[in-house]
């Protein structure tokens, strides 16, 4: 019994491995394209909205976001559920954290990144990037955590919205890709939750 657990398992993993590796030129050059245009976007508003030093609407979640929604676009946490919602629940809970222990550095970003993690499985909105976000409004520049609830819609939101609209024009464009998974994702009032 095992044995057979064992086999299967492998060779599920192998399916999924050789799968995930399976990519042709043309998943190289959209990815490429989506997240240079994404990332782009948002550093060239960063660039006119702000000093050089200020680098507040760039922040690094973005990178690891991207490489799901552009690279790894049938991922479940690749979706613009997971996207927008764990980014915007993380971003709540890093900046409520710490605004309660904002002096123990070490407390609040652990309190954030493990609140946040639970709070995105319980919402159905689990998202990696989204745990660097709420680690952000814990351990960025003083401006970052000046911002306070701000940080929310700006960067956070603003900047998310920004990549889900360039992963969704891109993705439409290459034909073999299909993004969102669910073209309906945007009709929460039709949705049956279990």
């Amino acid at each position: 019994m095992l044995k057979k657990h064992i086999k299967r398992n492998a060779r599920v993993m192998r399916y999924v491995i050789y799968k995930e590796t399976l990519v042709d030129f043309k998943d190289h050059f959209w990815t490429f394209v989506g997240s240079f245009l994404g990332i782009g976007i948002i550093g060239f508003l960063n660039e006119k909205s702000f000093t050089d030093s200020d680098n507040l609407f760039l922040i690094g979640s973005f990178g690891a976001s991207s490489v799901l929604i552009y690279g790894i676009v049938n991922s479940p946490l690749a979706q613009p559920r997971n996207l927008i919602g764990g980014h915007v629940i993380c971003a709540l809970v890093g900046v409520t954290v710490h605004k309660f222990f904002p002096d123990q550095i070490w407390l609040s970003s652990a309190f954030a990144v493990s609140l946040s993690i639970v709070l995105m499985q319980v919402t159905k909105t689990l998202h990696p990037p989204g745990g660097a976000t709420a680690l952000i409004a814990n351990i960025g520049s003083e401006k970052i955590k000046s911002l306070g609830y701000m940080y929310v819609l700006s960067p956070v939101l603003t900047g998310v919205l920004i990549l889900l609209a360039v992963a969704i024009v891109i993705n439409k464009w290459a034909a073999h890709r299909k993004y969102p998974a669910n073209r309906n994702w945007y009709k929460v009032w039709e949705r049956k939750y279990r």
